[in-house]
C-alpha cells in the first residue's frame, strides 16, 4: 500500500531469520542485563551500550541483511507456521477447507522437481499475450490485466479509504513502473549506486535471456528498459514529498483521465482491472502521468513489452526454475548483503504468508495466544492514551480550541489488539497442488478482488492490515486506529508474566502502543480529523508552531550520518521521529503511576527509571549489513534502529536523570536544541 497503513513500529522488510544459539542459552537470563556492552559508557552511545552485547554474540547470518529481536521473532513464528501447514499438508482434509488450502500451497512450493520439470510452462500463456501486443492499447490492456495476477508495471493504483470522505473506499492513481527500490537509484552518482546501476540492466538481460532471448536482444533490450525507467524516475516525486497528503490528493473525473494521459484507454482499463461503482479517481501526482503520456508515445513498443516480460519474469521468479530464483538473489543482495539464499521451507513459508497470512493467523491463535497478555496490553494502550490526554492538556503552545478537538481525536482512537474479531472469507480462493507458480497467482487474484470489490460498499473498518503472528503495527489515518498484532508483543524465549512492568512499558508501550498513537498526531497524521478525514483542524498559529517544532527534529536527523555521503533523510523521515520521540515520553509518563516505579525496587541493579530506557532500545535490537543500511537511507521513511534509539533519547529529560548524563558526553544535547512537540 503506498499511504494507507502509516509508518509501522517495526519494519517488516528486515524480519527474517538470524543465529537463535546464543538467545536460547540464555533464555532465562534478565535479556536487558545480558544485552549490555558495558565497555560502552551509556553516555557516549546508549544504543552500543543497551543492544552491543547481543550483538557482538549473534553475527549477521550469510542468508540475511540483519540481524535483530524481531528476526528472532520472526524466526520463532516461521516454524510454528511451517509446522501448521506440514500438518495441514498430512490432514486429508476436505477440499475447499483452510487446512486444504495451507496443506496444498506448501506441498506445491516445496517440490521442487516438479518446479524445474515444468519449466516455465504455467507463465508461458502470460508470456503469449505479451507477444501479442501490437501497440499502446493492447500494452496497456495486458498491463492491466496482469495487475490481478500480482505484477504491477507502469504506474502503480490501489483501492483505499477517500482522505477526505473515511466513510468512502476510493481509487487511487499513483506513481510508479521503475524496478530500483527509489527515484535516487536512477541518478545519485557514487560508485555503489552506480554499479547498481549497472548490475540492473545485466540482471534484466539475464532474465529475457533466460526465457528466450538472445543474448543480443537481451541485452539492447535492458539497456534500453533502464533509459526508459530513468524517464519514469524523473518525472517521479521525492520521497519526502510524498508525505503531503493535499499535494497527494487530486480529485479527477474518470471522464477527465485522458486530459492527462491521452494515449491511456482509461475505460477499457478501468474496467479490465475491476474499477467500478465510482465516477472519479484521486490521482497522486498529475505531473507523473503527464511525462507517462509522452513517454509512452516515444518508447517503442518492443521496449515496453521486454519491460512488461522481465517485471511479469522476476515478479514470480521465486516460484520457476531455480535459476531464476538465484538470479533474483544476486541481484537483489546488492540491496540487502546477504551472501546466501534462504533455505528453500523458508522462502515457501514466506511466499505462503503473504497469500494467506491471516488464514494462516486463524489456526495460529488458537495455538499460541494467550488472553491473559491480550488483557495486559488493552490495559496498557488506555494508560498511554490517557498519558497523551495530559500530555495534550499541558502543552503551552496549543490554544483551547485545538486541544478539544484533539482530545475528541484521541478518545475516538480505535485499539485493535492480538487478531481479527472477524476473518476475511478465503472460500473463493482455489488452491491445489498441481502448481506453484498458478497458487500464488490464484492468491494473488482473490487479493486484487477482494481489495476491488470494496468499491462502491460501505467501509469495513474491522478489517485488519496485518495478520496476528507479525512483529508489526500500524497507525490508519482513515480510520484513526492503531493495529496491534499479537506478534508484536513477543520477545523471544520469554513468557509475557515473565516481563518486569519496566520493561514491557518501554518495550511494548513505548516503541509500539505510544509510537502509533503519537502518528495521529505526528506531522502527516495530525491533517486527519476523529473521524479520518483529511481536514484542518488546527489554528493557524498552533499549525506554525507545531511546524516549528517538527522543524527542530528535521534538522536534528538530518545531522546523522550512519554512512559515509549518506545522512539521514530528516524530512522523509518526520513522521517516524516524532513518533518514537512521542512514545517515548508518553510511555514514561503512563509507567510513572505504576506502582513498579513508584516502589522503586532495583532489579539487577537497574532502576525501574533505567530498565524502562533499556526495554525500550530493545525493541531496536537489531544490525545491519553496509548494503542493507544504504538502501534504507534512500528508500525508508524509518531511521535505522540506532538511531531511532539515540536520536530521541538526547530529547528527553529523564533519560538525562536515569544514566547521569553531562555537558560533554556524546550522548548530550543543549537544552536549548532538544525537540519539544508533544
Amino acid at each position: 500500500m503506498i499511504k494507507q497503513l502509516l509508518a509501522c513500529s517495526a519494519l517488516a522488510s528486515i524480519l527474517i531469520s538470524c543465529n537463535t544459539k546464543d538467545e536460547k542459552k540464555e533464555t532465562k537470563e534478565d535479556v536487558l542485563l545480558s544485552s549490555l556492552d558495558t565497555t560502552v559508557r551509556p553516555s557516549d552511545d546508549f544504543f552500543e551500550y543497551a543492544n552491543g552485547g547481543w550483538i557482538k554474540k549473534n553475527p549477521i547470518p550469510n542468508e540475511q541483511s540483519s540481524c535483530g529481536i524481531g528476526n528472532l521473532v520472526f524466526e520463532e513464528n516461521l516454524r510454528r507456521t511451517r509446522e501448521i501447514s506440514e500438518e495441514a499438508a498430512k490432514s486429508g482434509a476436505a477440499k475447499g477447507s483452510n487446512e486444504q488450502k495451507i496443506g496444498d500451497f506448501w506441498s506445491s512450493g516445496m517440490d521442487s522437481a516438479k518446479i524445474e520439470n515444468d519449466g516455465l510452462k504455467h507463465l508461458q500463456p502470460y508470456l503469449d499475450k505479451i507477444n501479442a501486443i501490437t501497440d499502446i492499447k493492447s500494452l496497456l490492456a495486458t498491463v492491466s490485466e496482469f495487475r490481478k495476477l500480482g505484477s504491477y508495471t507502469v504506474f502503480a493504483d490501489f483501492v483505499t479509504q477517500d482522505d477526505k470522505n473515511s466513510e468512502v473506499m476510493t481509487y487511487k492513481l499513483w506513481q510508479g513502473g521503475i524496478g530500483l527500490p527509489e527515484r535516487e537509484y536512477y541518478f545519485k552518482e557514487d560508485s555503489a549506486t552506480k554499479n547498481i546501476r549497472n548490475e540492473y540492466v545485466k540482471y534484466i538481460s539475464t532474465m529475457l535471456h533466460m526465457a528466450g532471448d538472445d543474448s543480443v536482444s537481451a541485452n539492447k533490450a535492458a539497456t534500453d528498459i533502464l533509459a526508459m525507467e530513468t524517464k519514469l524516475a524523473q518525472a517521479s516525486r521525492k520521497l519526502a514529498d510524498l508525505r503531503d497528503p493535499y499535494a497527494n490528493y487530486n480529485k479527477i473525473a474518470i471522464a477527465d483521465l485522458d486530459k492527462i494521459s491521452a494515449s491511456i484507454d482509461w475505460n477499457n482499463f478501468l474496467n479490465t482491472e475491476g474499477v467500478k461503482n465510482i465516477d472519479s479517481v484521486i490521482v497522486g501526482q498529475p505531473e507523473f502521468f503527464k511525462a507517462l503520456e509522452t513517454i509512452l508515445k516515444s518508447t517503442p513498443i518492443n521496449v515496453w513489452k521486454s519491460y512488461v516480460r522481465f517485471n511479469l519474469i522476476s515478479d514470480f521468479a521465486g516460484s520457476l526454475p531455480d535459476r531464476f530464483g538465484v538470479a533474483a538473489f544476486n541481484f537483489n543482495k546488492l540491496f540487502s548483503g546477504a551472501k546466501e539464499r534462504r533455505p528453500r521451507w523458508k522462502r515457501v513459508m514466506q511466499s505462503e504468508e503473504n497469500a494467506m497470512g491471516e488464514l494462516l493467523g486463524q489456526l495460529y491463535v488458537k495455538k499460541y495466544f494467550n488472553e491473559t497478555a491480550k488483557k495486559r496490553y488493552i490495559d496498557l494502550v488506555e494508560a498511554i492514551r490517557d498519558a497523551l490526554k495530559e500530555r495534550i492538556k499541558n502543552l503551552s503552545w496549543m490554544s483551547d480550541s485545538t486541544k478539544e478537538k484533539a482530545y475528541a481525536k484521541l478518545a475516538a482512537v480505535t485499539k485493535k489488539v492480538g487478531y481479527p474479531d472477524k476473518w476475511k472469507d478465503f472460500s473463493a480462493m482455489t488452491i491445489s497442488n498441481d502448481s506453484y507458480l498458478q497458487n500464488i497467482v490464484n492468491a494473488n487474484t482473490w487479493q486484487h478482488n477482494y481489495e476491488f470489490n470494496k468499491l462502491g460498499k460501505p467501509v469495513d473498518r474491522t478489517e485488519w492490515g496485518m495478520t496476528p503472528q507479525t512483529w508489526n503495527a500500524y497507525y490508519n489515518p482513515s480510520n484513526n486506529e492503531i493495529v496491534l498484532p499479537a506478534g508484536i508483543f513477543t520477545v523471544p524465549g520469554f513468557k509475557d508474566e515473565e516481563l518486569d512492568d519496566a520493561l514491557v512499558y518501554g518495550y511494548a508501550g513505548a516503541s509500539t502502543i505510544g509510537h502509533e498513537i503519537t502518528h495521529g498526531f505526528d506531522d502527516e497524521g495530525r491533517q486527519y480529523d476523529a473521524k479520518g478525514n483529511l481536514v484542518s483542524w488546527w489554528t493557524k498559529k498552533d499549525e506554525e508552531e507545531f511546524k516549528k517544532r517538527a522543524e527542530a527534529i528535521i534538522k536534528q536527523f538530518d545531522e546523522y550520518e550512519p554512512l559515509p555521503g549518506y545522512h539521514i533523510n530528516g524530512k522523509a523521515t518526520t513522521g517516524e521521529n516524532i513518533a518514537d520521540l512521542g512514545g517515548i515520553l508518553i510511555g514514561l509518563d503512563a509507567f510513572k503511576k505504576t506502582q513498579t516505579y513508584k516502589d522503586g525496587k532495583l532489579i539487577n541493579g537497574m532502576t525501574p527509571l533505567q530498565r524502562y530506557f533499556l526495554g525500550y532500545a530493545l525493541s531496536w535490537q537489531f544490525h545491519f549489513r553496509e548494503e542493507s543500511l544504504r538502501n534504507r537511507l534512500l528508500t525508508d521513511v524509518h531511521s535505522p534502529a540506532k538511531y531511532r534509539v539515540n536520536g530521541p533519547f538526547v530529547d528527553v529529560d529523564d533519560f538525562y536523570t536515569a544514566f547521569n548524563i553531562k555537558p560533554g558526553d556524546k550522548m548530550y544535547r543543549p537544552d536549548s536544541l532538544r525537540a519539544r512537540i508533544w
